[in-house]
């Protein structure tokens, strides 16, 4: 069966999964009042050596004590340097879960692990990929945010690690992290509560996407799912028509 669009999905399947769903809302309702931010992380970019040349990064995030002002294209105070690939009102902020941090200090042991160090604004508690889907609107103290997609890695996250697997790595755990889009501005600070507004429809996770552009890619369904997600950036369904395109075998 392919889903064409999600307005149109077969009445059975529908069926099928409307108590999975509904768990998954209530389950997401009643747990959602003990997520919360650790730490808020901002940095602005700047020049460091790497393999011999200068490069502008961004990536270098300290955490931050105060109430800090989110804006539709990122925190004041936070900026990011090579803007065709980072940084828009698809990415204004960047949250990774804190639980993944004693994943990385078990898989790498002699490297120190600050808050923020994977470059993201916000490291909370509570929020993971599987469950978040592309689309969900949340509440953060006083702004309103959309997840829409997750975060791929480039060559910089190797330079902040000084690693050249860590690109590899990053990508091999499924441990990505995930963008917001914020559609209502206003003060964030650290504690501040973490609250479900909605679910999108669709149901598609960040780790669905992940799979389908790096493991499974030949799940034309899901990738179809995917492209229904109304909140999915175009860049993603350019990029997943380009897969649907391609011939077979």
């Amino acid at each position: 069966m392919i889903w064409h669009d999600c307005s149109h999905l077969e009445f059975m399947h529908l069926q099928l999964h409307k108590t999975i769903d509904g768990l998954r809302s209530i389950w997401a309702t009643r747990t959602i009042r003990n997520v919360k931010i650790i730490s808020l992380n901002v940095g602005l970019p700047r020049e460091v050596s790497y393999h011999g040349r200068l490069v502008e990064t961004g990536i270098f995030k300290s955490p931050i004590s105060r109430p800090v002002m989110a804006r539709t294209l990122n925190f004041d105070g936070d900026q990011q340097a090579d803007l065709s690939v980072h940084g828009g009102v698809d990415k204004a902020i960047y949250d990774y879960p804190s639980e993944h941090y004693e994943y990385w200090r078990k898989e790498l042991p002699d490297v120190d692990f600050p808050w923020g160090v994977f470059g993201e604004n916000l490291t909370t508690e509570g929020l993971f990929e599987d469950s978040m889907y592309i689309g969900d609107r949340y509440r953060i103290g006083e702004i309103e945010v959309v997840v829409t997609q997750p975060r791929l890695p480039c060559y910089k996250l190797g330079l902040r690690f000084d690693r050249a697997d860590m690109v590899k790595r990053f990508l091999a755990s499924r441990r990505s992290g995930f963008y917001f889009a914020v559609k209502k501005e206003g003060f964030v600070q650290t504690g501040d509560s973490i609250e479900l507004l909605s679910r999108d429809p669709c149901r598609v996770s960040v780790t669905d996407i992940v799979r389908v552009y790096a493991f499974e890619r030949e799940d034309v369904e899901m990738i179809r799912r995917a492209m229904s997600a109304e909140a999915l950036p175009e860049s993603w369904r350019e990029y997943f028509q380009k897969q649907l395109e391609k011939p077979s075998g």
